[in-house]
């Protein structure tokens, strides 16, 4: 099983036509439907309020297939984002979050820890950002069994913070325990101001991350451990929007990987980690294809990426 944690939320996309669409969100939601879509097993963790959204939220995942043994229930209200568009389809964000529900994940609701068939853990975005949730994962974190591999999407939100240095402060501590992390442009430059994004990306293998995955939008991703560095070109796609691609893109890289049956002892397997990464640009691309955070179905992508999802019956 994947567990995948932090928020669900519900994205207000604002078109260059001023059109309104609300759409189903939030990274690591996004990432537990893409598991689940492409065949694996996924958990989601967080707070789905019982309001419309929540429960539309809600019914999504179940339909899906996503486990929900780990979802708590609120009567807050659901987190809203508004994501304005422009004209590439690159979105930026506005975040409605005080006293809504992805933010209050507490200790108690996480006492049971993960379950023990827990192989990988994804944790990012606004569960590493908002209080008191922020507090529980990285908690959680520390209780982690050696043997689940621990993916990272820090997706930095600095809009939504009061201070930036204790943000940074938790992010280098999250990274002490990370085994995959996933960083944009974006994430670099505000976790490193000033220095040239792939330099960053090398400074955070240096510190002891075994795995960086550095995705740089329609350009190519860069894949860096400290023995080598791979590039992997990224196909060209009409774009309809770009939300939700690079959550897609690090729940199809977990599936992938643990679908083959690896784990966190084989991040050292260079052309396992070249497959694995090449999957996951596929499933991204596709979902910057079609509007809103829709990852595909296994049944959607080409049948030549099939095996990259279905290589075993214990994903």
């Amino acid at each position: 099983m994947i567990v995948v944690a932090g928020e669900a939320l519900v994205d207000l996309i604002v078109a260059t036509d001023g059109g309104l669409t609300a759409n189903p969100g939030g990274g690591p939601y996004n990432a537990a439907r893409t598991i689940s879509r492409l065949g694996g097993r996924s958990a989601f963790l967080g707070r789905l309020s019982t309001d419309h959204f929540g429960r539309d939220l809600r019914a999504r995942l179940e339909e899906d297939g996503v486990d929900l043994g780990l979802a708590v229930s609120t009567a807050d209200p659901t987190t809203l984002a508004v994501a304005e568009l422009d004209a590439g389809g690159a979105a930026s964000y506005i975040f409605y979050t005080v006293g809504t529900s992805a933010a209050g994940l507490l200790p108690g609701d996480v006492v049971k820890g993960l379950p023990a068939q827990t192989k990988a853990f994804h944790i990012g975005t606004l569960g590493l950002l908002l209080e008191p949730v922020a507090t529980t994962l990285e908690g959680l974190l520390g209780h982690v069994d050696d043997h689940v591999l621990v993916f990272v999407d820090p997706n930095c939100r600095p809009a939504v913070l009061s201070e930036d240095e204790p943000y940074r402060a938790r992010i280098r501590r999250i990274l002490e325990r990370a085994d995959v992390v996933k960083v944009s442009g974006d994430d670099l430059e505000y976790l490193e101001p000033g220095v040239e994004a792939v330099v960053a990306a090398r400074g955070l293998v240096a510190s002891g991350v075994p795995v960086v995955l550095f995705t740089d939008g329609a350009r190519a991703v860069h894949v860096l451990t400290d023995s080598a560095e791979y590039v992997v070109p990224v196909p060209a796609v009409e774009v309809v929007d770009t939300v939700g691609a690079g959550d897609a893109f690090g729940g199809a890289f977990l599936t992938a990987w643990t679908s083959t049956g690896l784990g966190r002892d084989d991040l050292g397997d260079g052309p396992a980690l070249r497959d694995a990464v090449t999957a996951a640009v596929a499933v991204a691309s596709f979902t910057c294809s079609r509007q809103g955070a829709d990852p595909p179905h296994l049944r959607e992508l080409d049948p030549t990426l099939v095996p990259a999802f279905t290589a075993t019956s214990t994903a």
